[in-house]
Order: C-alpha cells, then structure tokens, then sequence
C-alpha cells in the first residue's frame, strides 16, 4: 500500500482536516501522480454534505486533479515518469460495452463507472479518494496528457468544468452562424463563454447580476441581458439557437426556452435540486429542446485539453491553500469566487 495524506470528512456534518491514509499499490496498468493542483467544484460540496447521498466517507473529495507522474506499471505504454497528467470524475469503467468503446465511458451502459472519489472500485471493496491529497493511482486509460504550455492551476478545471461545457458544444457542432445564450457566469458558466466565443459564435451571457457584464465581455462574450429585466429579455425573444444552462439553483425553464428559435435547443449542464418544471407547449409549438449533458469521455476530455493548449484557454482561478478549504467552501456558496478554486497542493506538505 501507498501511504499517503490529504483532507478528508468523516460524517455528513464534519468539516474537511487532515487524514492520512493508505492508496492501492501501483499494477501493471497503473500510474501513481504526485498531484500539484486540485480544483474545488460544487459537488465536492453536495457530497461531502451527502446532499446526493448517501455519501461514503471517509471522503476525500477533488476530481479536478493536476500532477506529475512519479512511477508507471510494467505494462503502461501510454506515460512515463515526469510526465504531467490529469484525472478528471471517473478512473474506471466496464471498457466492454457500446458506450465504453465509442468513447462515452460516463454513461457505461453496465452501471460500472468508478468515480474518482466516493465511490468503490470494481473489487467491491476498494474505497476511491480525490485529489484534495498529496497522491493518486489511476489505470492509465482514466488519465490524460496536459500540455506544460499553459499555467497548472488554469488547467485542472478543465478536467470538470471544462470538459462539462466543451462536450456538448462539440456534440451540437456550435461554431459560426450561432447565437449562444450562456445562463449563469460561475465555473462552469465562464469556460462556456471562452469555449462558445472560441468555436467562433456570438455568445449573449444571460445573467440576474448586472456586475457580471464587464467580466463576461472579459471572457468573450459579445453581448449581455440582464435576466431580471423584462424589457431586456424580450429583446432576446426566439433569438437563440442554442442556449448552455449551467444554473443548478431553481429558475425559470420557461423564460429560457422562449428565448430559442425554431428548433432551438437548451442544454442543461447543471443539476437542480428539484424537478423542472416547464410548459409543455413552448417545446411543441417552436419545435423546440431541452437536453443534459454530463462531462466527456476520456478521448474527449484529451481533445479539449489539446484545444486548450492550442488556443491559450484556461480556467479563471484563485489559488489557495488546503488549510482554507472550508472558508472557500462557503465563499463557493455565496459565489464569491472568480471562477474557481484551486488547491495548491504544495500547502499540504
């Protein structure tokens, strides 16, 4: 076994200190990465509070992970030591079933995804800890190559927030000649504003906070509606061809799909707490959607990551240390942060 050490909860109730544990011995298809940057994505929270429960705990959370590969299985053929790598949500899946082969591992039609924390791995027994610690072992399929030309702490919410965002926009072939409505401008909501502008649409970031429209003209987008003013909504009447949902708080379903065109689409990337609830005759008379998508499979997540090299896109960041991963927790939950939260993980040791 690999001893290691991170920030773990216990129970429900407990707040994030340090633990140190042990991870599984490095097989012939593993690597071991010592990890630099960990991001802090909102479900780190909703699981180590088991709002989605139940939760298995003890938990380390982090599935945005960012490190240097340190030792490599007899077997591995895709890395070498001193490699940088990343691990996103997932380090396992069946690998047998249609979804799997096509390159959809998050959907394993056989129900075998391991997620990369409060989870088990396939022996049944084998808890998962993230990347809020100083180590990880991953089957070197669940890792993917990161380019050293772009800052380390931009890059690990590529591994969830980017990914999130990036696979539906690629799914629906966005680009030149769409209008793109991004509701929201949080982790998720700012990579799909650079991603969107980047694939060369024109991108409205649709917001209930009037502050948020210098920034999101930062990222690029080239225009702004202030969702709380009806006057400013109504000019975006059957105007979009796509809107990306990143909201997970309760909103309004149906404002949104009057906003599309015929045959319009909203893609909903965040996840409410409750059901949604719309009118059925908005889809029906425009012939419009409404559709989720969930992160990317792992060749999709290394083509975005390509992407990003090529094209100087990173996440927007504060780096902190692990000792204040409770304070950010709460600023997390007041949205007072631009856009994400990474762990340097050097403040562990």
């Amino acid at each position: 076994m690999i001893p290691s050490k991170g920030y773990a909860v216990h129970n429900a109730q407990d707040k994030l200190a340090p633990w140190n544990f042990e991870r599984r011995d490095v097989g012939a298809n593993d690597i071991i990465i010592e990890i630099l940057f960990s991001g802090v994505c909102h479900s780190d929270i909703h699981q180590v509070r088991s709002e989605w429960g139940p939760s298995k705990y003890p938990m380390v959370p982090g599935h945005e992970i960012v490190g240097r590969v340190t030792s490599v299985g007899s077997a591995v053929t895709k890395f070498k030591s001193g490699d940088l790598a990343g691990i996103g949500c997932m380090v396992n899946s069946c690998g047998d079933c249609g979804n799997c082969k096509e390159g959809h591992e998050q959907y394993c039609e056989k129900g075998k995804v391991v997620w990369t924390y409060n989870a088990v791995e396939h022996d049944g027994t084998t808890p998962t800890y993230g990347g809020y610690s100083d180590n990880i072992v991953v089957n070197e399929k669940f890792a993917v190559h990161v380019s050293d030309k772009l800052p380390l702490s931009g890059v690990a919410p590529l591994l969830c927030a980017g990914i999130t965002t990036y696979s539906p926009l690629r799914k629906w072939k966005i680009g030149k000649g769409h209008r793109v409505g991004v509701l929201g401008l949080g982790g998720l909501g700012h990579m799909a504003v650079k991603f969107a502008a980047a694939f060369g649409a024109e991108v409205t970031m649709l917001s209930t906070s009037p502050d948020k429209e210098k920034d999101a003209k930062r990222l690029g987008a080239h225009k702004f509606c202030l969702t709380k003013d009806a006057a400013q909504v109504k000019q975006f009447k059957n105007y979009f061809d796509f809107i990306v949902d990143t909201v997970s708080a309760p909103h309004d379903y149906n404002m949104t799909l009057r906003m599309l065109r015929t045959n319009g689409v909203q893609i909903c990337v965040g996840i409410p707490p409750s059901p949604i609830q719309l009118t059925g005759q908005l889809l029906l008379g425009n012939s419009r959607a409404i559709t989720g998508s969930s992160i990317g499979g792992i060749a999709e997540t290394q083509e975005m990551l390509d992407f990003c090299a090529e094209h100087n896109i990173v996440s927007d960041v504060e780096v902190i240390d692990i000792s204040t991963i409770n304070e950010a927790y709460e600023r997390v939950l007041k949205s007072d942060v631009k856009y994400r939260f990474v762990i340097d993980i050097a403040s562990l040791k």
